[in-house]
């Protein structure tokens, strides 16, 4: 059937089908920026205006448009003409991983045709259908609130991200300072925004530089503002079958019979593939470096099934209504077999063995289900607990919570004119996914290209190779390229997810309120399969032992295998877990002792010049490096903080709603410690040749997730090169054409794929001087210098970058200047910050309302300040779902009960609390123009700030996340 629709401002007539929906007439039809995020709208991705009035495309029927005017972001702006909202998305660093971009933009021009002087309760109010998983809302308001200024007439003037103190006050790293410098010392009482602006507090000998430090605009901004097709759905090739996945219903059982006969004879199926038709290869599916940490416990497809979504079948056919109708048509017969949830009850005398398979290579004791136990200890246990003058034990329990990717996992395959497997796949891995999916689909590595677009956000859960085998194995079956995507449902029982964990602390604390012994003992859960199980733990001992940093200190841990779906990476890998027990357990010593919280934590705290005790016994999987503490800047987070928020006049301090007693604040906070990358472990390279116009191509394998990677590197290069940051073109992640890197993980981008971009700038520096110097200037490469453009002379003369771009290739002594280098690290210098938090808790009803989130972080020098405020500001607000309101929950029977995000609450734009960040800078010799990590150790201090600050509103210390109103309820009255 035929409609006709007004679309953006043209008049188009579609073929269309009576049962597609809008979304996938629109994306056929090259309207990209329309995403698929979920099947009912709850993403709100797929936001399109119908006559001016937002609707999901994907919950409307195409017919349904027929005769309606509908407008998408291509309407509205292009890339040669951006709309004034598509600017100040740019200017405001409102854009991440740019996924949701399109619908936001969208809702804001829906608001702003009818209210051109919206409130910030009003914007909020209009992004309230659009999830995001990224930015905290923080940056997309501000961009909504300048784009409505400048729509009205208004002069606004220039854009400015941040408040700067650089040079930090001269009394800020001695003496008290004024509190003026953040906004104020009353918290939120006179606060009329959420939409705060960071802070960067710098020490006066941090040098400032043209481009590093600078808020640059992201170097793919304006294409994502534009929702241009770069995501890795956003491609059509000729005769593209549709994967579609049956997964186990049963949470354990064996594959008594399976009969695909039926759906291979449904018109317009191509394959059907059980375990009966792909190799049996044992692999282990995390993404990491080789070779893979054991147990090699996984199989494509397999005759057992050990948790609700496990992997059955797979099909291809010509669309996917007829490939999901397909898995309806495959018979199976399940054995059903005993399942085990608790890990407590899986390592058990008799509980039902899940990995009995002879041939697994690398578990501990299959029998109990024990997959790892893991036992570091380092000092003298006799000498210091004899030391210990009051021993303090506590148990904390962490859930299991999930990535939630606004972007599913999706992969495309094809083979290309050579028959070589090309695997276009969002994924934070490309190199570990090629060298991984090669034995399983029985290519060498040589044959196999992968290719990363743009990602629409990882977290970790792209950390895996999840389902690039299984669309491989089906254009291996059909030689056509096959799109596989996963369904909302799949992301949560298929995908990867955070480790569930049962964390007991025993720590011993001198006469002089001093620790000197601590031990730390995990139960883990690993779901079926055992991917990451060990590295997350160690990581998970070594962060839990590391901030107070005892003489004494000693990991035990059991990982273990139950029937839930299988945990994997999940930003802050661990650290979240352990922090939350830690820093509770740690408030709860300085509250038996009488001490002041903050001044006991502040005392204990691992300092600067001190070693990490357990960094040697702890590594990833492996021996670990010695590491000490080369810079920290906690106490001056500390310090900043308290007063920011105004501490001293607000803890211990009973505290109501006025004229709502039953309404109790309080103010918490927690400490913080990362890492940097992985020491010894994490590599990256980069390159880097010069153009005849004097710009650069700079590539390199590191995966931008929405991060600003691709932007901070291109920096990194701008500045050494002394070009601005236009003149760095970025090509990144493509397994045939940039250089190796490990991935996108354990907060190394910067540091590690940064450090390599410095050094293959450094070398073309050197040879564009020499080569100035030897055939330009006739003079010595020391008297010259890069900068604006230009290779300056010290006694004034010039050339400029494009002079030698043509000089060098074709005029004289002709080469190409270009340089490739790597980099790896032995160091992993760790980002610190100090996390605070206030709140309102409702003592009739138990509901906790978060109302501020600060958190004054040291990452080293921030390369680009207003993306790392956005990896801050987001990275607290997933922290806050994963203390406050995400959980993943099951049946009885292991069935998933929140398979949507109806089920599954991520916090909206209404539901923000007040987010702020403040930089407190460091110059860390041995990173990149001084850089740290700043990604992840926002998720790590959440959780205890906001139970510190429920202990000061009810008195109580809460053990357990997440903060339910249960929970908080029968806290204070049983």
């Amino acid at each position: 059937m035929q409609i006709t629709v007004t679309l953006n401002n043209e008049k188009r007539t579609f073929e269309v089908q009576p049962h597609e929906r809008l979304l996938r007439v629109l994306r056929r039809y090259g309207c990209y920026s329309v995403k698929f995020g979920d099947e009912h709208g709850l993403t709100g991705a797929d936001t399109v205006l119908l006559d001016g009035v937002p609707v999901n495309s994907g919950n409307l029927l195409a017919m349904q448009a027929d005769g309606h005017v509908i407008l998408t972001l291509e309407g509205i702006g292009t890339s040669r003409n951006l709309h004034q909202l598509q600017e100040a998305f740019i200017e405001t660093g409102a854009i991440q991983s740019g996924y949701n971009t399109p619908a936001q933009i969208l809702c804001a021009y829906a608001l702003l045709q009818q209210n051109p002087n919206p409130t910030e309760a009003e914007v909020r109010e209009a992004l309230s259908g659009v999830l995001d998983r990224e930015t905290g809302y923080v940056k997309p308001v501000q961009a909504i609130l300048r784009a409505a200024a400048v729509l009205r007439g208004e002069d606004v003037p220039p854009y400015e991200p941040l408040q700067r103190a650089i040079p930090a006050p001269p009394e800020l790293f001695g003496s008290p300072f004024d509190d003026s410098w953040f906004g104020g010392g009353d918290g939120g009482g006179d606060v009329q925004t959420r939409t705060k602006a960071a802070i960067i507090v710098s020490p006066p000998e941090v040098e400032a530089l043209k481009t590093v430090g600078k808020s640059e605009p992201k170097v793919d901004a304006v294409k994502l503002a534009a929702g241009k097709p770069v995501y890795t759905d956003d491609i059509e090739l000729p005769g593209m079958l549709h994967a579609a996945l049956l997964t186990s219903p049963h949470a354990h059982a064996r594959i008594k019979h399976i009969d695909t006969r039926a759906a291979k004879a449904l018109p317009g199926v191509h394959a059907v593939l059980t375990y009966q038709d792909v190799p049996r290869v044992y692999y282990a599916s995390g993404g990491q470096t080789y070779p893979n940490p054991k147990p090699y416990d996984q199989v494509s497809l397999d005759n057992k099934v050990r948790h609700v979504g496990d992997r059955v079948a797979v099909v291809a056919a010509e669309t996917p209504e007829i490939a999901r109708e397909a898995l309806k048509l495959i018979e199976v017969e399940y054995e059903v077999l005993p399942a085990v949830f608790d890990p407590l009850e899986a390592m058990a005398d008799g509980a039902p063995i899940i990995h009995d398979d002879p041939n697994v290579d690398g578990i501990y004791d299959a029998t109990h289900n024990i997959v790892h136990r893991i036992h570091a200890d380092v000092g003298d246990p006799d000498a210091q607990w004899a030391q210990a003058a009051r021993i303090f034990e506590g148990e904390y329990k962490v859930h299991q919570v999930q990535q939630a990717s606004i972007e599913p996992h999706v992969t495309v395959t094809w083979w290309d004119e050579d028959d070589r497997m090309t695997i276009r796949t969002s994924t934070q891995v490309p190199f570990h996914v090629r060298r991984m999916v090669a034995p399983l689909i029985g290519l060498p590595v040589k044959k196999i290209r992968v290719i990363k677009p743009r990602i629409g956000g990882g977290f970790g859960g792209k950390q895996e190779m999840l389902i690039e085998d299984l669309c491989a194995h089906l254009t291996i079956a059909t030689g056509r390229p096959v799109r596989f995507e996963y369904t909302r449902e799949q992301e949560f029982t298929s995908a990867r997810s955070r480790h569930p964990q049962i964390l007991r602390f025993k720590t011993g604390v001198n006469a002089d309120g001093r620790i000197v012994a601590a031990e730390l003992h995990i139960i883990a859960n690993t779901g079926a399969y055992g991917t990451h199980g060990l590295t997350v733990q160690m990581v998970s001992g070594f962060r839990g032992l590391s901030t107070y940093n005892a003489p004494y200190s000693k990991f035990t841990c059991d990982v273990v295998y139950t029937n839930i779906p299988t945990p994997g990476a999940y930003r802050g890998y661990g650290a979240p877990q352990a922090l939350f027990a830690l820093e509770v357990h740690i408030e709860e010593i300085a509250v038996a002792l009488g001490l002041d919280v903050v001044e006991f934590k502040r005392r204990n705290a691992i300092k600067q010049g001190d070693p990490l005790v357990m960094a040697v016994a702890l590594g990833e999987g492996r021996e670990g490096m010695p590491q000490v503490v080369t810079t920290c800047a906690l106490p001056e987070c500390i310090d900043i903080g308290t007063r920011a928020m105004n501490w001293y006049k607000k803890r211990g301090i009973e505290r109501t709603v006025p004229g709502k007693p039953h309404l109790k604040q309080g103010i918490g906070m927690a400490l913080a410690m990362h890492g940097t990358g992985i020491a010894g472990l994490d590599m990256g390279a980069a390159s880097i040749k010069m153009n005849d116009d004097g710009s650069f191509n700079l590539l390199f394998g590191a995966t931008d997730l929405g991060t600003g990677a691709d932007t901070v590197l291109a920096q990194i290069a701008a500045e050494t090169l002394g070009v601005p940051l236009n003149d760095i073109i970025v090509y990144a992640s493509d397994t045939d054409f940039t250089p190796f890197d490990t991935g996108a993980y354990a907060s190394s981008t910067t540091y590690i794929s940064g450090g390599a971009v410095l050094k293959a700038s450094e070398e073309v520096r050197a040879q564009i001087l020499d080569h100035v110097a030897k055939h330009m200037l006739n003079c010595s490469p020391d008297d010259l210098e890069l900068e604006d453009r230009k290779v300056v002379h010290r006694d004034g003369r010039s050339v400029t970058m494009e002079q030698v771009g043509l000089h060098s290739l074709h005029q004289a002594d002709q080469k190409q200047i270009m340089a490739t280098a790597s980099h790896m690290s032995e160091l992993s210098p760790p980002p610190f910050a100090a996390q605070f938090a206030e709140v309102t808790v409702d003592t009739q009803t138990g509901q906790v309302t978060v109302d501020r989130l600060l958190m004054a972080v040291d990452c080293g020098i921030a390369i680009n300040p207003i993306t790392a405020a956005g990896q801050v500001e987001g990275g607290m607000v997933q922290a806050l779902g994963y203390a406050h309101c995400e959980e993943m929950v099951y049946d009885e029977d292991g069935k998933s009960l929140a398979n949507d995000f109806a089920h599954y609450h991520i916090y909206r734009a209404t539901e923000m609390p007040q987010l702020e960040v403040i930089f407190v800078e460091t110059y860390e010799p041995s990173g990149p123009y001084g850089a740290k990590a700043v990604a992840e150790i926002p998720k790590d201090g959440v959780a205890p700030a906001v139970s510190s600050a429920i202990y000061d509103a009810i008195g109580v210390h809460l053990r357990e996340i997440p903060f339910t109103p249960e929970k908080v309820w029968r806290s204070i009255y049983q």
